[in-house]
């Protein structure tokens, strides 16, 4: 059976498990209709665009 020889230290146990923690930014781009944040490829959800064009119908608040 494999049994480790010596105690793996916490820095060296540490610097291996860090590398999973890693966060990459989502690709955030400006609504060029609204100049809202929207995700990439996705239609923009306050004004209904995609690709310069209206794909959803968004209708005026009730008010």
């Amino acid at each position: 059976m494999a049994v480790p020889k010596k105690k793996v230290s916490s820095a060296r146990r540490d610097k291996r498990r860090s590398n999973n923690s890693k966060l990459s930014l989502p690709g955030i781009v400006v609504c060029p209709k609204c100049k809202e944040y929207v995700l990439a490829h996705r239609v923009c959800k306050n004004c209904g665009s995609y690709n310069g064009k209206e794909v959803v119908k968004k209708e005026a608040a009730a008010n």
